[in-house]
C-alpha cells in the first residue's frame, strides 16, 4: 500500500511538473514544455525577448494586457513567452536573431508576426490570422459599437457579399493588419452611411476629417492605396503605438518635424507642418518627433541632430537603399515645407550624408580613423588592401569586438600594403556603402573595385586570415548574412525610423 501511495504521490509531481505555468495569462515556454503548448494551441503567439532589452520591457505590459483579454473571451488563441537567453536551444531552433521576436504558430507551423506593439493592435492581428479578416455589421448598432472600438474602420457596403469585389474587398482585409475591417450588405448600414449605390467603402477615423469614401475601382492594390493613404492623421506623432502603421504600409517617404512641444512656437510650427501635409496625402507620411521625449533621442542620433537643433525637417526614404534629405532653408513655413518636399519627389534633392571633420590624429593609431570626408582617400586607396569595421558607439558587439581588432591593427601596423580601419557609422555616412546592422566589416582589396563582405568568426585569427587572403576567406556567402544581434543594437534605428 504504501508503495502504491508513493507511485501515485510521483505521479501527481510529474503532472504537476509538466503543466505550463502562466504570468499575467501568457504561458511561460521552456524547451520541455514548448512542443506541447504549440501542439495543444491551435492559434499561439509567442515572444522570443531578452531580461535585458528595452523593447521587451515595453512590450510586457501590452503583450500581456493581450494576452487576459484574449483569455477572457475564451479565444482559441493563447499567448506564450521564451527567454531566449535562457532556451537557448529555441533561439536556434527557430533563428532568433533579434528581441523580440514574435512567431505566430497556426496548428504547429510558425508565422511572421508583424502586427502592432499596443495590445489592441495585438489583438486586432491575431483575430484577423485566426478568423475572418471582415467582421460582418448586421445592425447600425454594431457599426457604432465597432467604430468606437476602432481608431480607423474600413467599412465595405455591398448588396452582394458573396460577389466579386466583395471578395476582393475581403482579400484587402488579410493583407492590411493596420485598421480594422467590417462588410455588410443591411440597408440600415448603408443608409446610415448615406450610400447609394449597390457598392460602397467608407474609412472612419476618430481624427481629422473623421471619413474618407473610396472613388476608385474595386481593385486590390488600390484599395490599398487608400486605407494606407487615409489611416494616418495628416500629421502622426511618433511612438511606440503609431510606429507600427507609420513605417508598415506602403507609404515609404516620410518628412520629419522634429520639435519641442514645450516650445513656444511649437503650434506655429506644427500649424506649417500641417498646412504643408495636406498637399501629400498618400505620397509622403508627415511625422512629429517630440526631442523632449527621452525614447526619441536615438532617433535625433540617427539624424545627426541634438535637442538644440529643434525645430527643425529631416524626410526619410525607406526604398531599397535608404536616404535622407535636408532642407536648404531653415525657416520652416508651409511654402519652404511643400516646395521641400516636392523637390524630392521630383527627384531634384541630393541625399544629405552626415560627416564628422577629420581628426588631425585620424591615423596615429594602428587601427585608423575613418569619416565620410576621408573614406574614399583611404578605403578606396588601390595600392592597398583596407579593413573596415562600421561600428555603434551604443553597440554591444562592438564592444566585445574593440580588443580584438586593436589586435588586429597591431599585428598588421608594419604592413605598408594593409591598413585596418574603423569608422562611426551613427554620424558618418555615405552613399555607396550602405550598413543595415553593427558591427558590419568590409574589405576593400588592393588593386580592385570590389568591397566584400566579412561573415566570419569574430576572432583576431579569422579576420586576420580574411584580410590576408585578401577577402578569399571568411566572404560572405551569396544569401543575405544573418548576423546574431539582439534588436536594440540591429534593428533599433531602423524600427524607430
Amino acid at each position: 500500500m504504501n508503495k502504491f501511495l508513493i507511485f501515485l504521490l510521483l505521479g501527481s509531481i510529474a503532472l504537476i511538473n509538466c503543466e505550463i505555468q502562466e504570468e499575467e495569462d501568457v504561458l511561460v515556454l521552456t524547451t520541455s514544455n514548448f512542443d506541447e503548448a504549440v501542439n495543444s494551441n491551435k492559434f499561439l503567439l509567442v515572444e522570443f525577448y531578452a531580461p535585458w532589452c528595452g523593447h521587451c520591457k515595453a512590450l510586457a505590459p501590452e503583450y500581456a494586457k493581450a494576452a487576459g483579454k484574449l483569455k477572457s473571451e475564451n479565444s482559441e488563441v493563447r499567448l506564450g513567452k521564451v527567454d531566449a537567453t535562457v532556451q537557448s536551444e529555441l533561439g536556434e531552433r527557430f533563428k532568433i536573431r533579434g528581441y523580440p521576436t514574435l512567431k505566430f504558430f497556426v496548428d504547429g507551423t510558425p508565422l511572421e508576426y508583424n502586427g502592432g506593439r499596443t495590445s489592441d493592435e495585438i489583438i486586432q492581428w491575431l483575430k484577423k490570422k485566426s478568423g475572418p479578416a471582415s467582421v460582418t455589421v448586421n445592425t447600425v448598432e454594431e457599426l457604432k459599437k465597432l467604430q468606437g472600438e476602432n481608431e480607423v474602420l474600413v467599412v465595405g457596403l455591398f448588396k452582394d457579399v458573396n460577389g466579386e469585389q466583395a471578395q476582393t474587398f475581403n482579400n484587402v482585409a488579410k493583407l492590411v493588419d493596420s485598421a480594422a475591417f467590417a462588410i455588410t450588405s443591411e440597408q440600415a448600414v448603408f443608409d446610415e452611411l448615406n450610400v447609394e449605390s449597390s457598392e460602397g467603402l467608407v474609412l472612419l477615423k476618430n481624427f481629422d476629417e473623421g471619413r474618407n469614401d473610396f472613388d476608385g475601382q474595386f481593385d486590390s492594390e488600390e484599395i490599398k492605396r487608400f486605407v494606407h493613404a487615409n489611416q494616418l492623421p495628416l500629421v502622426t506623432e511618433f511612438n511606440q503605438e503609431s510606429a507600427q502603421k507609420i513605417f508598415g504600409g506602403d507609404i515609404k517617404v516620410h518628412n520629419l518635424l522634429f520639435a519641442s512641444k514645450k516650445a513656444d512656437n511649437f503650434e506655429t510650427v506644427l500649424g506649417e507642418f500641417k498646412t504643408a501635409a495636406q498637399n501629400f496625402r498618400g505620397k509622403v507620411i508627415f511625422v512629429l518627433i517630440d526631442s523632449d521625449v527621452d525614447e526619441n533621442e536615438r532617433v535625433m542620433e540617427f539624424f545627426g541632430l541634438k535637442k538644440e537643433d529643434a525645430p527643425t525637417v529631416r524626410l526619410i526614404s525607406l526604398g531599397q537603399e535608404m536616404s535622407k534629405y535636408k532642407p536648404e532653408s531653415n525657416e520652416l513655413t508651409s511654402g519652404n515645407l511643400q516646395s521641400f518636399v516636392q523637390s524630392f519627389l521630383d527627384g531634384k534633392l541630393k541625399q544629405h550624408l552626415l560627416t564628422q571633420d577629420v581628426p588631425e590624429d585620424w591615423d596615429a593609431q594602428p587601427v585608423k580613423v575613418l569619416v565620410g570626408k576621408n573614406f574614399n582617400e583611404v578605403a578606396r586607396d588601390k595600392s592597398k588592401t583596407v579593413l573596415v569595421e562600421f561600428y555603434a558607439p551604443w553597440c554591444g558587439h562592438c564592444k566585445q569586438l574593440a580588443p580584438i581588432y586593436d589586435q588586429l591593427g597591431e599585428r598588421f601596423k608594419d604592413n605598408a600594403d594593409i591598413v585596418i580601419a574603423k569608422m562611426d557609422s551613427t554620424v558618418n555616412e555615405l552613399e555607396d556603402v550602405k550598413v543595415q546592422s553593427f558591427p558590419t566589416i568590409k574589405l576593400f582589396p588592393k588593386n580592385s573595385d570590389e568591397v566584400i563582405d566579412y561573415s566570419g568568426e569574430r576572432t583576431l585569427e579569422a579576420l586576420a586570415k580574411f584580410v590576408e587572403s585578401h577577402g578569399q576567406d571568411g566572404a560572405a556567402a551569396g544569401e543575405e548574412e544573418e548576423t546574431q544581434q539582439p534588436e536594440e543594437e540591429q534593428g533599433e534605428a531602423r524600427e524607430e525610423l
